[in-house]
Parts: C-alpha cells; sequence; structure tokens
C-alpha cells in the first residue's frame, strides 16, 4: 500500500483488495434477521435515499445519492439500528429465547416481564449510539447507562437522559471511557453493548454491526426502483469502523459479482483505519495523531476488531481529511447550489459528501479522480449518517461559516 497526498486529502490505495468471500455473520442471507426484526418494529419506515442529480452533474459523475438516516427512528441518526438488534438478542439471550424466531410480542408476555425490567446495559458513546440504546432500552423496558467522553455535546447527554437513561459526561478521552464502562459492567454485572469490539468481547459488537446492515438492504433496493442495479463506488466514513466494516461487508456480498470501489473516510486527527492500512502487518493499529475534531461520531482511536479484517480485505481506498472537509460537505447538503433537496447533515453524516466534492472538483485531486475511476459512469452512494445532532454546532457551520475552506484550497 501506497501513501499519497492530494491537497488536504492523504489517500492509500488497496493494492492488495481481497476477490474472496466476505465473513459469515455479514452475508446477505445471514443478515435477514435483523432486517426482520426492525422490519416488525411498529414504527419503522424506510429512510430516504436522496438523489442529488444536480451534484451529480457539477461533479461530472452519473449519478450521487445519500441515504438520509436523519430520519431514523426520530432519533436523527442511524445508530438505533444497531441498538434494537443487539439488544433483541440480548434479552432472547437471557431469557432462553432464539433470537432467530422470536418476536416482540414474545418480550412482552408477563413471565419475562420483571426479568427484562431488572436487565442493565450499560455503553460509551459519542452521541448517537448512546442515544440509540437508550430509545431501544425504553422500547424493550430495560434500563440504560451511558458514559460519555470529555468533551462531548451537553446537547447530545440531554437528548439520551430523554429516553429515560442515566448519562454522564466524563474527564477522559473515548477509548479510555469505553475501558471504565467495561470494567463497570464486569463489576456490578451490568451488561456491555459496545459498538466497538476487543479480543474476547465480540458476540454483542457482531449483532450491532448486523443492524447496521440494513441500511444497506434499504439502499440497495432503493436503487434498483431509481434505475441502478449496483452502485459503482460506496463512500463510507469511519470511527472505529463498525458501521463503515458492517456496510463494506453486506454490499461486497450482495454485489459480488459487480463489486463497488469502497472508500473510507475519517478525520485527519483520530484516523485509526487509515493507520491500520499505513502499517499494513494486516493487525488493527490505534490512531497515533490524535487531536480534536468536530467530527464527534468519528472521534475514536481504536479500531473495531470485528470490522478491522473486512475493512483491510474488501476496502480500496482509505482517506484522512481536514475539519473543513466535513464542514464543506455539510453546507453542500444543507444549502445545495444545484437545484437538489436539502439533507440536513451533521459533521459526521457530512464529510464522505465533503470529500467526494473536494476530489472530484480540486484540480490538485485530478490525478485520484482518474485513480478512483469516478467519471461520468460513475453511481455513488453515501450515507448521511446523522442529521443536525448538535443544533448549535451545525448552525455555526452551514449558517454561520465556521470552518470554512482555506483560501489556499478554494
Amino acid at each position: 500500500m501506497k501513501e499519497n497526498a492530494y491537497g488536504p486529502l492523504c489517500c492509500i490505495f488497496n493494492d492488495s483488495r481481497s476477490d474472496g468471500e466476505v465473513p459469515f455473520f455479514l452475508k446477505t442471507e445471514t443478515v435477514k434477521n435483523a432486517q426482520r426484526i426492525h422490519r416488525a418494529y411498529k414504527n419503522y419506515a424506510e429512510t430516504p435515499l436522496v438523489d442529488l442529480a444536480g451534484l451529480a452533474r457539477r461533479l461530472g459523475v452519473k449519478a450521487v445519492f445519500v441515504k438520509d438516516e436523519s430520519k431514523r427512528f426520530g432519533l436523527n441518526a442511524f445508530k438505533g439500528l444497531g441498538g434494537m438488534y443487539a439488544l433483541f438478542c440480548l434479552i432472547c439471550r437471557e431469557l432462553g429465547l432464539n433470537a432467530q424466531t422470536a418476536v416482540f410480542e414474545d418480550l412482552q408476555k408477563p413471565e419475562y416481564r420483571q426479568k427484562i425490567q431488572s436487565l442493565d446495559v450499560i455503553t460509551t458513546t459519542d452521541g448517537n449510539h448512546g442515544r440509540g440504546l437508550a430509545w431501544a432500552a425504553l422500547q424493550l423496558g430495560c434500563r440504560a447507562h451511558v458514559y460519555m467522553p470529555a468533551g462531548s455535546s451537553p446537547a447530545r447527554a440531554q437528548a439520551i437522559r430523554s429516553y429515560g437513561a442515566e448519562c454522564c459526561i466524563m474527564k477522559t478521552g473515548y477509548d479510555d471511557t469505553v475501558r471504565m464502562t467495561a470494567k463497570m459492567a464486569r463489576e456490578r454485572g451490568w451488561h456491555l453493548v459496545q459498538d466497538t469490539s476487543w479480543g474476547g468481547y465480540e458476540e454483542i459488537p457482531s449483532w450491532i454491526i448486523q443492524g447496521y446492515t440494513t441500511i444497506g438492504a434499504e439502499a440497495a433496493q432503493q436503487l434498483e426502483k431509481n434505475g441502478f442495479q449496483a452502485p459503482t463506488h460506496v463512500f463510507l466514513q469511519a470511527g472505529v469502523g463498525a458501521m463503515a466494516g458492517g456496510l463494506t461487508g453486506y454490499l461486497a456480498d450482495r454485489y459480488s459479482e459487480c463489486r463497488p470501489e469502497f472508500c473510507i473516510v475519517e478525520p485527519e486527527n483520530m484516523a485509526c483505519i487509515y493507520r491500520s492500512a499505513q502499517v499494513n502487518d494486516g493487525k488493527p493499529h490505534a490512531a497515533v495523531d490524535t487531536g480534536t475534531t468536530i467530527m464527534a461520531g468519528l472521534n475514536c482511536g481504536e479500531p473495531c476488531t470485528v470490522t478491522w479484517p473486512v475493512l483491510r480485505d474488501f476496502a480500496d481506498w482509505y482517506i484522512k481529511c481536514p475539519d473543513y472537509i466535513a464542514a464543506y460537505g455539510m453546507r453542500l447538503l444543507g444549502a445545495p447550489t444545484d437545484g437538489d433537496p436539502q439533507v440536513i447533515s451533521g459533521e459526521s453524516g457530512a464529510v464522505t459528501a465533503g470529500a467526494l466534492a473536494f476530489l472530484s472538483l480540486e484540480p490538485e485531486c485530478r490525478k485520484l479522480k482518474e485513480q478512483m475511476k469516478l467519471d461520468e459512469n460513475s453511481v455513488i452512494l453515501l450515507i448521511s449518517t446523522e442529521g443536525d445532532t448538535d443544533p448549535g454546532n451545525y448552525d455555526r457551520i452551514v449558517h454561520k461559516g465556521a470552518f470554512p475552506v482555506p483560501e489556499q484550497e478554494k
């Protein structure tokens, strides 16, 4: 793997991408149970796949579609998919039920209600996962305890509390807070429901990741309704890489005969997937260039061990970029100038749109665009993973111009 810089974008091409089979837990047939559970939920609805035809013309590509996860379950982000499915599977395990055949009504039976109400789950979050888990716990009847790293948004913490969960902002960073909550779970007999994994803790994260694949299943069906059998390119943002790895694996299996190019995008100050690709020894590695980023949902320094092998073997490109790329993407989607519908996308949700636009339009990125085969035949899928989950920051960026593109990059 060779690292190159194209203006503000640092990029690694995976010259050893596998054409083999994806792990069993992400195969199309395997994850159908997650879709069954989600579709059975009383307030389930597909999130929109927004056709940005004007942006596609501007970028010189055939089509750009954005899956708008701000509409998911009223949570303003996608994470409820993983929280709901993992918690359903966990409760079924504790009750001795088969999660592959059980339904929500089973969990409402009187003989199970008291045991579910006495079940405590705990997690660390930058915001969206904790809110999704708190919501799922409220729906299913158990108790949630959520801890956030230093610097987390009070607005995001309050959103979590609104679902009845305990929520505290700590003085430690994300990865240290994860370790603290894992220790609390062991000491108190609570259940850790964390959206990352490590040696000895992989079953529950795998359920969460399977839950995320509902996004890919919906998007594939919606693309077909728009006349496209498959995307040619999929851009996915990564924190620990759980969502990115889950969708990469699922879509690589679903489109095994016409596999898209997968591009993984991270903040430059917290790029653990990029770092792992850069070291290139097959193992996951923590980010070394750590610092603040506006992309709170991607502010994670250690890769998810369950999905790193998927991203190692099936991703084509790894890109890291400065915060102003995410801000640029937020404005691009939130204040469209090409006749497109508005997509309200937060800092972590919009970074792929910003990166795509930059590498498509900036002269310094022309060579990268050619190498990625972004041209008039390209059909691009983006996932806007969150809406304005921090309304104050969204207003500062989109309406007041915070984090502008530097003059030398315009």
